[in-house]
């Protein structure tokens, strides 16, 4: 089971790490890639487990309404800034800047 639960996870950091700067991912998006289906609120536990100081890129994580649904959406929204990605009231469009792998 342990075997398993980390294989999951290690499948949602690869995927994570693999968004390009300057787009973004659903939760859901990245639970379809990983093979499993309606879990994109395991995506987001796992990711809100992420050890202290990761290099991983988080942030390119986005709900399905193009919004940001962490804890820290400033951080979150800054870093997203920084990669040239736009909110257009709070928002980001999917349409542009959606990774499809």
């Amino acid at each position: 089971m342990a075997d398993s639960i980390e294989k999951t996870r290690d499948q949602v950091w690869q995927i994570v790490n693999a968004i390009p700067c300057g787009q973004v991912c659903t939760y859901g998006q990245v639970a379809n890639l990983a093979g499993m289906p309606q879990q994109s609120r395991l995506v987001g536990r796992i990711l809100a487990r992420l050890p202290k100081g990761t290099r991983l890129p988080w942030h390119r994580v986005i709900n399905s309404q193009g919004k940001l649904s962490n804890p820290n959406p400033e951080r979150q929204r800054e870093r997203l800034e920084k990669e040239g990605v736009i909110f257009i009231n709070g928002q980001i469009s999917l349409k542009t800047y959606r990774w499809d792998p």
